[in-house]
C-alpha cells in the first residue's frame, strides 16, 4: 500500500488532519506544541482506492525540547519511506525559519510533495496562502484540519501524484493477532518494541512518560508474524496532571482492550508493584492472554536461588491466575527477547486452541466423579457433560441437573483440572453450569 507521510513544524494540525483521514480520533490532538513524537500510522479510504498515513512529530531545531533530535530522526524515517510528502503549514503564522528548513529538506529528498496550507477557516484568510508559493514546492492547497474544508481536493491531489499500484491487498494485516507491551512508565516498553524490531521505531529516553500514543507495527520475522502494539505508560490517577497523559493512558488502555495478547512489563528492581497489579487486573477483566517480562534483570543482584524465588514471589503476588509465562530480560542487553515473542506467540495458540467434545469428556469426566461437587440442602449436583463454546476465549459449559449450585470455588477446580489436562497457559479460562 502506498504511504503517505504529513510533515511540518509543530501546532500546524498535523494530528488533526491525521485523524480526519483515518476517520477516527486515533492520535492524540491537544492545543500544546510538540504533542506526537513518534511516527503513527493509519489507513485512508478515498474515491476506492486505500493508502497508508504516516503522522509524524514537529519539525524543530534550537529548541528546549529534550525529544528535538530523536522526533527529528523520526521525521526523516518517515520521509525516506513515504511515496508522497503531505507537508503542512499554517496560513496564520506566515512562512517561519522551520518552514524553510523543512522545504529545503524535501528538495534534497526528490520525494513528491504535496503543500498544504492548514487553518484557513474564513474566506479573508485565503489571501495569507499565496505567500507559501516562495517555498518552491508548487501547487498551495488550502484546508481547515478542524472542520474539513478543502480536504476533498487535497485527497484528489494525492491520488493524483500517488505511485500506481497493482494488486494492493489492502486487508493484508487485518487478522492477524494483536499483541501490546503494556506497563508502567519506564519499564522498557519501546526499547523491547525496537529491539524485536530490529531498528529505532520508537523514541526511547530515560524520561519517564516519552511515548504517548499507542503505535501499532507490523512484525514479520523469526517465523512470527503479527501487530505489535507500544502503548504508553500506565499511572495512577492521582498522579496523572496533565491533559496529554489522561490521554494516553485511554490510549493504552484501548489497545489492552483491542489486542489479543498483552505482554506486561514491570521493573526487576521495583518488583510487581500496586499499578502492575492494576494493568494485570485490566488485562483480566478484558480476558485477554498475558505473557509477564521481568525486565532490567542485569540490574538485579543474584545468587543460585533468585530466580526461583522471584517466580515464586511473583506467582503468589498474581494468585489465583498464576498459570501465565514469566520471561525475564535484559532489553538493553538483548537477553531473551526471542523467549519473549515465542511465549506471546504460544499464548495466542492457546487462546485460538479448539478442544473436541469427546476429548473433554474422556479427560474432565472422570475428575468429576473422583471430585463431585458439594451437595447443597440434601441435593447432589450431576455434572453429565461438556463441551468448548465457539468464543474468541477458551469458555467451556458444563450441563448439569442444578447449575445454580455450583459454586466459585468448584469452578475454579474444574477450570485447575482443565489446564492440567490442556495447554492453556497464559489464557484466561471461563466456565459456564447450564441445565442439562
Amino acid at each position: 500500500m502506498a504511504l503517505v507521510a504529513i510533515v511540518g513544524r509543530p501546532n500546524v494540525g498535523k494530528s488533526t488532519l491525521f485523524n480526519r483521514l483515518v476517520g477516527m480520533r486515533q492520535a492524540i490532538v491537544d492545543e500544546t506544541a510538540g504533542v506526537t513524537r513518534d511516527r503513527h500510522y493509519g489507513k485512508c479510504e478515498w474515491c476506492g482506492k486505500e493508502f497508508s498515513v504516516v503522522d509524524t512529530g514537529g519539525w524543530t531545531s534550537n529548541s528546549d525540547d529534550v525529544f528535538e533530535e530523536a522526533i527529528r530522526k523520526q521525521v526523516v524515517i518517515a520521509i525516506e519511506e513515504a511515496d508522497v510528502v503531505l507537508f503542512m503549514v499554517e496560513a496564520g503564522t506566515g512562512v517561519t525559519d522551520y518552514d524553510a528548513e523543512i522545504a529545503d529538506l524535501l528538495r534534497r529528498s526528490r520525494k513528491p510533495v504535496v503543500l498544504c496550507v492548514n487553518k484557513v477557516d474564513s474566506g479573508e484568510k485565503v489571501f495569507d496562502v499565496y505567500q507559501f508559493y516562495s517555498l518552491g514546492l508548487g501547487e498551495c492547497w488550502s484546508i481547515s484540519a478542524a472542520n474539513g474544508s478543502g480536504t476533498g481536493d487535497l485527497l484528489d491531489e494525492i491520488l493524483r501524484v500517488l505511485p500506481k499500484e497493482e494488486g494492493a491487498d489492502s486487508d493484508e494485516h487485518a487478522e492477524l493477532p494483536h499483541i501490546a507491551i503494556v506497563g508502567r512508565p519506564n519499564v522498557g516498553k519501546s526499547s523491547m518494541t525496537n529491539a524485536l524490531l530490529g531498528e529505532d521505531r520508537n523514541i526511547v529516553t530515560p524520561v519517564a512518560g516519552t511515548t504517548r500514543d499507542s503505535i501499532s507495527t507490523y512484525y514479520n520475522k523469526f517465523g512470527h508474524e503479527f501487530m505489535l502494539v507500544d502503548t504508553a505508560g500506565i499511572r495512577k490517577k492521582a498522579k496523572v496532571h496533565e491533559d496529554l497523559e489522561f490521554y494516553s493512558v485511554l490510549r493504552s488502555i484501548r489497545a489492552i482492550e483491542h489486542a489479543d495478547v498483552c505482554i506486561l512489563m514491570i521493573d526487576a528492581t521495583a518488583g510487581m508493584e500496586a499499578q502492575d497489579m492494576n494493568i494485570f487486573s485490566l488485562i483480566q477483566k478484558n480476558k485477554k492472554g498475558c505473557v509477564i517480562v521481568v525486565n532490567k534483570w542485569d540490574l538485579f543482584e543474584k545468587d543460585s536461588n533468585t530466580m526461583r524465588d522471584y517466580i515464586a514471589a511473583l506467582k503468589e503476588r498474581i494468585a489465583p491466575s498464576d498459570d501465565i509465562p514469566i520471561i525475564f530480560t535484559s532489553v538493553l542487553n538483548k537477553q531473551r527477547i526471542i523467549d519473549v515473542l515465542n511465549a506471546a506467540a504460544q499464548v495466542y495458540t492457546n487462546m485460538t486452541r479448539k478442544i473436541s467434545t469427546s476429548q473433554l469428556n474422556d479427560a474432565m469426566l472422570p475428575e468429576i466423579e473422583n471430585y463431585p461437587p458439594p451437595a447443597w440442602k440434601g441435593k447432589y449436583v450431576k455434572i453429565k457433560y461438556i463441551t468448548q463454546l465457539p468464543t474468541r476465549t477458551p469458555s467451556f459449559a458444563f450441563f448439569c441437573n442444578l447449575p445454580q449450585w455450583v459454586k466459585d470455588p468448584y469452578k475454579r477446580y474444574l477450570e485447575n483440572r482443565l489446564r492440567a489436562h490442556f495447554d492453556f497457559s497464559g489464557c484466561p479460562i471461563q466456565i459456564f453450569m447450564r441445565g442439562k
